[in-house]
């Protein structure tokens, strides 16, 4: 693993700008309501009717692995071994931790969708070894974390598991996503992690924490950009990228300074058995300056 501290200050622009922005809604008596009019239809004076909203696809219409043969426990538990080989830090109790959540996340992958990562050794290396040293790289104890779209529970649960004195959120905006990552935080008995089916923008709008937490939902631009009405919630904000990653943040560096996110430290590690390479970004956040 190779790490790097990249000292170059950005000067965030602290006026909340935001073109994007919407206006508040009108009074109910301020204007008269417009004519209703049939799907598809006209209104004399107005024009064609808006045709309703689309309804969203069932991302779990078509289950990809629900007849896939699970792993058992012992399997899982091997695989994490081979995938944790070497890490001295790591202990057998928290592998065991680990292949019981596996587990969990291979049952309910089979009625809905929550990971196309399902090889045991996969699963150990890109979920668990990957989630688990951000606690490696930062100190966790006593402090909070946001992991912000969460999905099937990565990197909050494996951060939770391997930190207790760590309070961790896990949010998502999909709630029956939220309501698994629910259950398994219930079922494995842990007290330092609680899920949250919400936007992340309207829970960075109501709670602060120390480190937000970010793997595999955009690109570093459109992260920071996703963050930008609650940039003063978090200290830190730190991405799980792949080999990609000087790329993605060249190509955000100009949004990120605008928005006050200064590239801290990089730290870049490899997964074994030629799974390929990873980086964390720490960018600090406008919050870290107390604003």
């Amino acid at each position: 693993m190779s790490f790097a501290t990249l000292a170059n200050d950005a000067h965030g622009d602290e006026d909340d700008d935001d073109p994007e922005g919407g206006a508040d809604g009108a009074s109910a008596d301020a204007a008269p309501a417009t004519p209703a009019a049939p799907s598809g239809g006209y209104v004399r004076g107005v024009g064609p009717a808006p045709k309703p909203p689309r309804k969203e696809e069932d991302p779990d219409a078509v289950l990809e692995y629900a007849n896939l043969p699970l792993a058992s426990v012992d399997e899982l538990r091997a695989a994490l071994a081979w995938a944790f080989e070497g890490e001295e830090e790591v202990t057998p109790a928290l592998l065991d931790r680990y292949a019981e959540h596996a587990r969990l996340v291979l049952e309910g992958n089979a009625v809905m969708n929550l990971t196309a990562i399902v090889d045991p050794r996969e699963m150990a290396a890109k979920h668990y070894l990957d989630s688990w040293r951000t606690t490696r790289l930062l100190p966790l104890a006593g402090r909070s974390l946001c992991d912000m779209g969460t999905g099937a529970g990565f990197p909050g649960m494996a951060v939770a598991l391997a930190e207790p004195q760590a309070r961790v959120g896990l949010v998502d905006s999909t709630r029956k996503r939220i309501d698994f990552v629910q259950s398994c935080i219930e079922r494995m008995g842990l007290k330092n992690a609680k899920a949250s089916a919400e936007r992340v923008e309207d829970h960075l709008a109501r709670n602060k924490y120390d480190i937000v937490l970010v793997r595999a939902v955009s690109s570093v631009r459109e992260n920071v950009r996703m963050l930008r009405k609650v940039r003063h919630s978090h200290k830190d904000l730190v991405m799980l990228k792949g080999p990609s990653w000087s790329r993605e943040a060249r190509a955000a560096e100009r949004e990120a300074e605008r928005l006050g996110f200064r590239l801290d430290t990089v730290w870049e590690h490899k997964l074994p058995g030629e799974l390929g390479e990873r980086a964390f970004l720490v960018y600090r956040a406008p919050g870290s300056q107390g604003g």
